[in-house]
C-alpha cells in the first residue's frame, strides 16, 4: 500500500533518501484525509528545518494543517509546481507532489522514522 523505498512520520509525511539528501512529501493517506488541497506554503531554499518542527502549511477544503520535517537540515530544493498547483498533491502524493529536498544535518534521525510496514500499521490503527 505504501512505497517501501522511503520512510514515514507519525504526522503522515514520507521521506525518501537520495544521495545524502531527503525528498519529502505527504502520504496518500494524508492527502485523502485532507480531501481537495487548495493551498500549500513551503520554505525558501536555504531555510533550516528541524525534525518534528513545522516547515510549512497545507490547506484543503476541509482543514488546514502544518507540515512537519522528518529530519533536520537545510532546504536545498522546493517544488514550485506544487505551490502553483496544489491539486497535484491529491493526484500523485508519492511522486510528482514531493515538496522539498533537505540536506540532512543529523543522519541518525533517519533511523527514527517508520518503515512502510510500521506506517501501514499506524494508518490501520487510525482507521479503526
Amino acid at each position: 500500500m505504501f512505497p517501501t523505498d522511503r520512510k514515514y512520520t507519525r504526522d503522515h509525511e514520507w521521506a525518501k533518501r537520495e544521495n545524502g539528501r531527503v525528498r519529502i512529501g505527504i502520504t496518500a493517506f494524508a492527502a485523502e484525509r485532507l480531501s481537495d488541497i487548495v493551498f500549500v506554503e513551503l520554505p525558501n531554499v536555504g531555510a533550516e528545518v528541524r525534525a518534528g518542527q513545522a516547515f510549512g502549511a497545507i490547506e484543503s477544503v476541509k482543514a488546514a494543517s502544518d507540515l512537519y520535517a522528518p529530519v533536520s537540515g537545510r532546504v536545498v530544493e522546493v517544488n514550485q509546481a506544487v505551490v502553483d498547483g496544489p491539486e497535484t498533491i491529491n493526484q500523485d502524493p508519492h511522486g510528482a507532489a514531493w515538496m522539498v529536498v533537505i540536506e540532512m544535518s543529523a543522519p541518525d534521525e533517519w533511523e527514527q522514522l517508520l518503515d512502510a510496514e510500521a506506517y501501514g500499521a499506524l494508518v490501520g490503527a487510525e482507521q479503526t
